[in-house]
């Protein structure tokens, strides 16, 4: 025979006294537990699709046995100017003018002939001896190349090239020289002038050989000077 038992009666290994208990207090308008809810809508976290192990190693670091994929150089950005036109070009390169403007040498992987026979015009002198006249020494160079700057005509490229560099080369070895005269003065010691007319002379005999032989013959130093000579000095008509 069953036991009656009462709503107070509290047995811990009754399974079912919990929910019992809660009907008693509560009745049926008690809403449902969250535990009690339906589950069916819900997916659960443990439910993900399943994956492959090499998939999920590939989305985390790459294998350091498989070679890199080949992945081609990104364009670097080009820097802008100030006034924001667009990319800043780099100044083109310009080639620098010839020696002087009556050179005779604008390319210095040219051959060069060298002055020839022919009679310089307005001159009368040939080509060979009117070139090599401006770098004598002794005043005579200086004199020979004002005669030739004042006469021969701008055509005679050579001749006026040579005539303009020996003029200012000779006013150059003039304004040492008297410098070296003044420091002779001062000191009483005219070694150091003496010692720059030698290497002056000697410098103007190897420019009379160089010329002579047809070899090119530039001073780069006395570029500017030569080119102001050469156009301040006009030919006569």
């Amino acid at each position: 025979m069953t036991e009656k038992r009462s709503k107070y009666d509290t047995d811990p290994l009754d399974p079912d006294f919990v929910r019992r208990t809660e009907e008693n207090l509560w009745g049926a308008t008690r809403a449902p537990r969250p535990e009690e809810a339906d589950q069916s809508g819900r997916d659960s976290v443990t439910e993900e699709p399943t994956r492959r192990f090499d998939e999920q190693m590939a989305d985390s670091y790459p294998s350091v046995f498989a070679p890199p994929a080949y992945q081609p150089p990104r364009p670097q950005p080009q820097p802008f100017t100030t006034f924001g036109a667009g990319p800043h070009q780099p100044p083109a390169t310009t080639v620098p003018p010839p020696p002087g403007p009556s050179s005779p040498y604008p390319n210095p992987y040219q051959s060069y002939t060298g002055p020839t026979h022919r009679p310089v015009a307005r001159l009368g002198l040939p080509e060979k001896y009117a070139v090599i006249l401006p770098y004598f020494p002794f005043y005579i160079g200086l004199v020979a190349s004002i005669i030739e700057l004042a006469m021969v005509p701008r055509e005679e490229t050579r001749t006026r090239f040579h005539a303009a560099q020996g003029l200012a080369l000779h006013m150059v070895v003039l304004a040492v020289s008297m410098l070296f005269k003044f420091v002779a003065l001062a000191s009483g010691n005219g070694l150091g002038g003496l010692l720059f007319g030698l290497a002056a002379f000697i410098f103007l005999i190897i420019s009379i050989l160089r010329v002579w032989q047809g070899k090119p013959h530039h001073i780069a130093p006395l570029d500017e000077p030569a080119r102001w000579l050469g156009e301040k000095i006009a030919p006569t008509q």
